[in-house]
């Protein structure tokens, strides 16, 4: 009958055990990304997470601001969101969220991985695995620390990193004010002094 070589579909993506919520929340820079469409040559890319008013019809606020290709000299993208925790039992506590970036598609967004210490990284993941992303609380990773989370999205999460790239963060003093992110990037971390 022919030599159709099947895959055996992959098994669902397993979520953190616990993510608090309220830890989460601020500023995470995209250090590496499996990319949508507008991720595909951006940089700069940083997502600042805010608990929504207990009014809203949604638990987070998600500012997503990315330079459109090159960093400090390409246009600045803005891409507002809303997020939803998916539990039902417990909003402050779950490794399973919703992310709205226009209504009204709500897309998974799965924490797969998160530093549950001091929560200075994370990975989320997307159920097909067409789409991931490596986040820190600064622009600079530790190599070691990037390294073992690519490893975990290959061995762990069975991400195929085919198209995964690094995301290039370079920072000047004028971009970091322009941006508000003064109290967030230290000095030692700029591409320049200026």
């Amino acid at each position: 009958m022919g030599n159709a070589t099947c895959k055996a579909p992959l098994p669902a993506l397993q979520v953190v055990q616990s993510c608090d919520t309220a830890k989460f929340m601020g500023t995470w820079f995209v250090i590496g990304v499996k990319p949508t469409i507008v991720e595909k040559i951006n940089s700069n890319a940083v997502e600042v997470y805010s608990l929504a008013d207990e009014t809203d019809s949604h638990d987070i606020n998600i500012d997503f601001k990315t330079n459109k290709s090159d960093p400090i000299t390409s246009p600045l993208k803005s891409y507002p969101q809303k997020g939803w925790v998916d539990s039902d039992d417990d909003k402050t506590n779950s490794g399973k969220w919703k992310v709205s970036p226009m209504w009204p598609i709500k897309l998974p967004y799965l924490i797969l991985e998160v530093d549950d210490v001091n929560y200075e990284y994370t990975v989320i993941g997307y159920p097909s695995r067409a789409y991931a992303w490596i986040m820190a609380r600064t622009p600079v990773m530790d190599q070691d620390t990037y390294d073992m989370l690519v490893k975990r999205l290959e061995e762990k999460h069975q991400y195929d990193l085919n198209g995964f790239r690094k995301v290039v963060q370079e920072w000047t003093k004028e971009e970091r004010s322009k941006r508000g992110l003064d109290d967030i990037i230290p000095d030692d971390m700029l591409a320049t002094k200026k």
